[in-house]
């Protein structure tokens, strides 16, 4: 007569508890700490906020002009077509004025990059790589284009 019998074996829970320690040591504390959140979270909502900027100076046929702080980006628009500064603050998709970006806790950008613009057939001023403080990602704008990508 056959003696059947189900679980685990010793050997198989003493892997499974490996892994676990494993697992507990090295992954469960990332979770934790939610300044890769947030910085990933802050390069997307830059990531938008310059995208929505060249769709913005395409839209409207004026410049766009993108500027940042430590831990903020802010767009305004030329008022008038032709040349001439950033006058009026640019409303953003959600209807708020100015449209602006703001990191959360301590993400900054690393470091500041320098303003630039989207002309009126969406072109940069310049190319730009900006890199947010904390993660290895950064945005780059390309030259001729403005295509973001990060």
């Amino acid at each position: 007569m056959e003696r059947r019998t189900s679980g685990f074996t010793l050997v198989e829970l003493v892997v499974t508890l490996i892994i676990l320690g494993i697992l507990a040591v090295v992954a469960i504390p990332r979770f934790f700490d939610r300044r890769d959140f947030d910085a990933r979270a802050f390069l997307d909502e830059v990531a938008a906020a310059l995208r929505y900027a060249q769709k913005a100076a395409i839209a409207q046929r004026r410049t766009v002009c993108v500027a940042f702080d430590a831990n903020s980006v802010t767009l305004r628009i030329r008022s008038a077509p032709g040349n001439g500064a950033c006058d009026t603050d640019l409303t953003g998709p959600a209807g708020s004025t100015p449209y602006t970006v703001t990191a959360p806790g301590s993400v900054t950008f690393s470091p500041t990059p320098a303003g630039f613009s989207f002309d009126a057939e969406g072109r940069p001023s310049t190319g730009s790589t900006i890199a947010i403080g904390g993660i290895t990602t950064t945005i780059t704008v390309e030259p001729e284009t403005g295509y973001v990508v990060y």
